[in-house]
């Protein structure tokens, strides 16, 4: 647990898997806001959907990043449903195996990775997305909404990381502030919800730095 907010642009060995507590919960924007405060390079392992503007994609123009700074999804599925649904239909079978970090844009920099979904998405018949974060062996940051249910989801998902031994870097809930549940999810959940992003508009390098600096700073 990172009770020391600056601890994540120092002292983290190789980068964070970002993951949520649902789908839409608001991971990617998270995501951004630390591939560009962190100058780290973003990677997508799994994208599930190419119909419309990719997470990939969207990062990008959100950041204003260059092209170095991201890795190529490993996985682009055409289907926006669960991966092993998705893999299937195109033909596909998804393996651990098949993975593989890749190197920061430095030799000292970070890789911040995004999720498809939560945790126990499943990517095959046998094997689910906390899987892959096991298999990448990178501490989490975990997103949640600050709305009525994020408790129990949140607490959910702590125990499910915590039950596969895979470190917990801090909480980042997004919407409104709760003190109720903010206070709720570092006390039964043990972690520390190291910030809250309410809703930002527009979603741009200033303002994604902004934020950063917010919680980081």
């Amino acid at each position: 647990m990172l009770g020391d907010r600056s601890g994540l642009s120092t002292h983290l060995p190789k980068g964070l898997f970002i993951t949520g507590t649902d789908t839409g919960v608001g991971k990617t924007v998270v995501a951004a806001m630390l591939a560009l405060g962190l100058r780290a390079r973003y990677w997508k392992p799994i994208q599930s959907g190419l119909g419309e503007e990719t997470d990939t994609q969207f990062v990008k123009r959100v950041t204003g990043l260059s092209d170095v700074y991201f890795a190529e999804e490993r996985f682009r599925l055409t289907a926006p449903l669960s991966p092993h649904a998705s893999a299937t239909l195109d033909g596909l079978e998804i393996r651990l195996r098949d993975f593989a970090l890749p190197p920061p844009v430095l030799p000292e920099g970070k890789i911040v990775v995004e999720g498809a979904g939560g945790l126990l998405v499943p990517l095959n018949s046998t094997q689910l997305l906390i899987d892959l974060i096991g298999y990448l062996g990178l501490p989490v940051i975990l997103v949640t909404r600050t709305s009525l249910g994020t408790i129990n989801h949140t607490l959910l998902s702590i125990e499910q990381l915590r039950q596969r031994s895979i470190p917990i870097a801090g909480v980042i809930m997004n919407g409104p502030e709760n003190k109720i549940n903010h206070e709720a999810i570092e006390h039964y959940g043990k972690v520390s919800v190291i910030g809250v992003v309410d809703r930002v508009s527009p979603i741009n390098p200033d303002t994604l730095q902004a934020m950063f600096d917010e919680i980081f700073g």
